[in-house]
């Protein structure tokens, strides 16, 4: 089997770099059997900003250093919203039950050319997007 282009959505990095609870160790696996798969591991500058908002808003600079080391890390690829995302993001966006960060994630994920995109909005699993081959729940994510 072939190395997978995973895309994580905001959401687990959160749990990740927050490090507590079930949400924590189930990112945990999630990433461990996608480095024991040599999977890539992809989100979008979306989800930088995002992870840093709050540490920021609390005064927590470190924190948000922290995140932005992690997240520019070799073993993160972080794809940018450029004019490619924003074509598929206004194709994305005439399903108006898409939030439009969710959107966003989702147009980056496609121009990565994501072989699964996971995150905690099971909602979005619903949905298809070209070039992503599967959206799902982070609990049904069996790598």
């Amino acid at each position: 089997m072939g190395v997978s282009r995973i895309f994580w959505d905001t959401n687990l990095f959160i749990y990740l770099l927050e490090g507590s609870g079930d949400l924590f160790h189930r990112t945990q696996q999630v990433l461990a059997r996608m480095a024991a798969r040599k999977d890539e591991l992809i989100t979008s500058t979306v989800t930088l900003s995002e992870v840093m908002a709050k540490p920021l808003e609390l005064g927590q600079r470190d924190i948000a250093v922290r995140y932005e080391r992690f997240l520019s890390s070799p073993g993160v690829q972080l794809v940018s919203f450029d004019r490619d995302a924003a074509r598929i993001f206004a194709r994305i966006r005439t399903d108006r039950t898409i939030r439009p960060p969710d959107a966003i994630q989702l147009s980056c994920a496609a121009t990565a050319g994501t072989n699964l995109f996971i995150t905690n909005d099971a909602r979005l699993s619903q949905k298809t997007v070209p070039e992503v081959d599967f959206i799902v729940p982070l609990e049904q994510a069996f790598l």
